[in-house]
């Protein structure tokens, strides 16, 4: 696939993740991928593989949500198999609390699947808002 399928497909994938439709962003994952989320939270690790990105961070994380999962992206950026998405989260936790996460995704595109994902994201909410992976309490962020 080109650089232009490539931005295209993820482009089409956000659209449908913005109306929490998470379907195609599955679809769009390599049964290899791996999926690194920076800093030092509990979530903050590589995940490897599909089948640990959709057990160990994709169900846990919409365990915690009130409803789907909502992502937009606001800004696509193309070069060559590297696609740089920046984005938000709109959702709200089943505690309460928003989760207006920022998110920087470094893609790496292989064959029109995503290969590999890089995470920035404010680790600080995260901690915040959510609970760590596998745990029953959601903590109460402070305004």
């Amino acid at each position: 696939m080109t650089q232009a399928d490539n931005k295209a497909l993820l482009q089409q994938v956000f659209a449908e993740t913005a109306k929490g439709n998470g379907r195609p962003f599955v679809e769009a994952l390599a049964e290899d991928v791996r999926w690194t989320i920076i800093g030092g939270t509990a979530w903050s690790r590589t995940y490897e593989g599909k089948r640990a990105v959709l057990d160990e961070l994709l169900g846990p994380l919409a365990e915690q949500f009130a409803g789907p999962n909502l992502v937009s992206a606001e800004r696509f950026i193309a070069e060559g198999d590297l696609i740089v998405v920046e984005g938000r989260n709109h959702s709200v936790t089943k505690a309460g609390p928003a989760y207006p996460n920022r998110y920087c995704w470094v893609f790496v595109m292989r064959n029109g699947k995503v290969a590999d994902i890089t995470e920035y994201t404010d680790t600080q909410l995260i901690t915040e808002v959510l609970s760590p992976p596998g745990s029953a309490s959601s903590p109460h962020r402070t305004e």
